[in-house]
């Protein structure tokens, strides 16, 4: 089904898996808070990554880079002097756009307005983003129509910086009516300027850093020297990244404060291309085997003018979010620009040394670069589900039981007869493996609703029946199916469950 951004947004409020930072101060633009449902989420995404990538593999180490690096790395990786945005000002609304990703929509009008006054030979509306380019023509060109009369011929469609510079006069700013509001293109760096010390001095200045991959770099030949590592191998880091968005928006997909999910993996030159096709494909599986199984979820290779200079290859897995498609995770074939850079600005030697070939040479780098709260977004609307069970509507996160923020929840029937004691035995041998729930409030079929919400799995009653033979009652999550299973093999049932094991013939 197609989920609406809005009742998404309302269920991670509701549910307690995003909240707007510092709410009670009217928040902060950019910046969000995972909850107690939502940082288990994040967690199992970041944990499930790590084991997948790292833990069960022979050739890759990890890595945790402090946040503050040197300045002298962001001059070596170009973010000092080439890291930035640009950006138009709108005179009028005081509003500030990414002029990369405005879209001018110009119209064709007669000779003169329907008041018989001249008018240009055209005018152009601005549309504030790619999202809103199917719609905004449509909702432009009814409002210029009351002040220029109606278009002679339907919009072109031209982004805002091909617009000749003489011509952007003319252009009428996202929240205005008004021609020329907007000012000439500026490059805003989007980088979090702080200083280390107790002084405000520029010898101070240091960085947040934008992205993770620069202290994976700048660490190669202390890995080398110390995790007995050969060639090819991968260093991986999970961590905070920082950008100075001028419009974050869409939620939790871009952000100011984020986390990624990086792997650098160093080959030989000669098989570089071998590698990246490896993990073009490899990391595009791993998505699906979480979950993401539909159409929506796309692998688009980059055409060469999309190409950064110093990489050969690049491509994009991409999801169809409710506002559009975009990237989730980018794998790019990068050559040996980065540790060439460092070894200029260093000074120190960062090359690798075969042993077996007696060779030195710079490794070539191929980089699979995921975003691990753009991926909790897209697990987070490819579960999200509206159905009906029993004649009444139910909203449900189907996620992959690996995945769930909690695996299984745990309900006596009545608060009598035993049942609480029993179903919080049941409960508490069940947290010694995985994060479970007990709740004994309400009526049953609304404490499935809220665990249904809520994503998880698999829930587990104790009845009536249990006071006789000692059984207690699973219940699946997406197909509502129950069946009986000793109360005694609870533990390991769920288990076998969560490890992918059918549910049992005749439940």
């Amino acid at each position: 089904m197609e989920v609406e951004m809005d009742k998404l947004v309302s269920l991670c409020k509701r549910r307690g898996f995003v909240f707007p930072s510092s709410e009670v101060y009217g928040g902060i633009n950019g910046f969000w808070d995972y909850g107690p449902l939502g940082v288990e989420l994040k967690r199992n995404i970041k944990e499930a990554w790590w084991r997948d990538n790292v833990q069960m593999r022979d050739d890759m180490v990890g890595l945790d880079c402090s946040i503050i690096m040197n300045p002298k790395v962001w001059e070596a990786s170009g973010h000092v002097g080439g890291f930035s945005d640009p950006m138009v000002d709108c005179r009028a609304s005081k509003e500030r756009y990414r002029a990369d990703q405005l879209y001018v929509f110009v119209y064709i009008f007669p000779a003169v307005n329907h008041k018989g006054e001249p008018t240009e030979a055209w005018l152009a509306g601005l549309g504030a983003s790619p999202e809103d380019a199917a719609e905004a023509p449509e909702k432009r060109a009814a409002k210029l129509a009351k002040k220029f009369g109606k278009p002679t011929d339907p919009p072109t469609v031209i982004p805002y910086m091909q617009i000749d510079v003489a011509d952007r006069e003319k252009v009428i700013g996202p929240s205005t009516e008004d021609r020329g509001t907007l000012t000439e293109p500026r490059s805003f760096n989007l980088m979090f300027k702080t200083f280390v010390g107790a002084l405000e001095h520029e010898s101070n200045v240091a960085y947040l850093r934008p992205e993770t991959a620069q202290g994976i770099f700048a660490n190669f030949k202390n890995v080398v020297d110390t995790a007995r590592v050969k060639l090819p191998f991968g260093i991986a880091q999970i961590g905070k990244s920082f950008r100075n968005e001028i419009n974050p928006r869409n939620f939790t997909f871009r952000s100011r404060e984020f986390e990624q999910m990086e792997i650098e993996f160093f080959c030989r030159p000669e098989e570089a291309p071998e590698w990246y096709a490896y993990w073009r494909k490899a990391r595009f599986e791993w998505y699906t085997s979480l979950g993401l199984k539909s159409e929506k979820l796309r692998l688009r290779d980059h055409d060469a003018e999309e190409l950064a200079f110093y990489s050969t290859a690049t491509a994009d897995i991409e999801y169809a979010f409710p506002f559009g498609v975009s990237e989730l995770e980018g794998v790019a074939h990068r050559g040996d620009y980065d540790l060439t850079q460092h070894m200029k600005f260093s000074g120190k030697d960062l090359s690798y040394f075969d042993e077996e070939r007696k060779e030195r040479f710079t490794p070539h780098v191929v980089e699979p670069s995921a975003g691990a709260d753009r991926a909790t977004l897209a697990f987070l609307c490819e579960a999200y589900t509206e159905d009906e069970v029993g004649g009444e509507s139910r909203t449900v996160l189907k996620f992959h039981p690996r995945i769930a923020p909690v695996k299984a929840a745990v309900f006596p029937l009545v608060k009598r007869d035993g049942m609480p004691e029993k179903a919080e035995a049941i409960y508490r041998e069940l947290k010694k493996h995985n994060n479970v729930y007990y709740d004994e409030k309400g009526a049953i079929g609304r404490r499935y609703r809220r665990q249904d919400e809520a994503g998880t799995p698999f829930c587990i009653t104790v009845d009536s029946q249990t006071t006789t033979d000692d059984t207690v009652t699973f219940r699946d999550r997406d197909s509502c199916r129950q069946w009986r299973v000793p109360a005694a093999g609870a533990a390991q049932a769920l288990r076998d469950l969560l490890e992918g094991r059918s549910i049992p013939e005749g439940a």
